[in-house]
């Protein structure tokens, strides 16, 4: 059976004029072998996807809706937008305030959005997903995902993404830029409360 995106706002979640938006960074982890030396940064990739007409990236993230729980919406945003599965972390990156990409220069209320961030270990790719016409996906290094990420904020996500592995993982941590400037709210040394399986 082919698997269709949501479409439409009616079930869309608003906390004080924000839209609530839920998202993840989908990762894997090469093996580590002789010419890695191990560390996070060598073997990390993560997974972007690009959008029509742009050259930059951008991570999985949407609406997060009322019949559904933070995890479910960041898990739905991978399938639909990426194509992936997986297991994802219980506890958020972070929670970022951010404008709609059709909203930026508008000054009014209209527009902007909270965002959640998961980091999602990927154990399953699609052939076909609901959105591979509008979003293609590639996997990235660390570098290259700085590079190539459309908003600073994703950025910020990405860093704490790795601080959070790189303690949960017992992995040598690589240095990092200073903690985020636009993050709300973000855990420190985060240990996973609980992690569910995105089916």
């Amino acid at each position: 059976m082919a698997l269709l995106a949501r479409t439409g706002r009616h079930r869309q979640r608003y906390e004080n004029h924000f839209r609530l938006v839920s998202g993840c960074i989908p990762y894997r982890l090469k093996p580590s072998v002789e010419n890695h030396t191990g560390d996070l940064i060598n073997r990390l990739e993560v997974l972007m996807i690009s959008s029509p007409n742009r050259h930059d990236l951008v991570f999985p993230k949407g609406g997060w809706e009322n019949d559904e729980t933070m995890h479910e919406a960041a898990c739905r945003e991978a399938l639909e937008e990426a194509g992936v599965r997986g297991v994802i972390h219980g506890t958020a990156l972070g929670v970022w305030e951010f404008r709609s990409k059709s909203s930026e220069k508008s000054c009014s209320l209209e527009g902007s959005c909270r965002g959640y961030m998961f980091a999602l270990e990927v154990t399953e790719e699609l052939d076909c997903w609901p959105e591979q016409a509008s979003h293609k996906r590639r996997w990235v290094n660390e570098m290259e995902a700085k590079q190539l990420c459309r908003y600073p904020w994703m950025c910020e996500a990405l860093a704490t993404c790795i601080r959070v592995l790189s303690s949960r993982l017992a992995l040598p941590a690589p240095e990092l830029s200073e903690p985020a400037k636009h993050c709300l709210f973000k855990p420190t040394e985060c240990v996973d409360s609980a992690i569910d399986t995105c089916c």
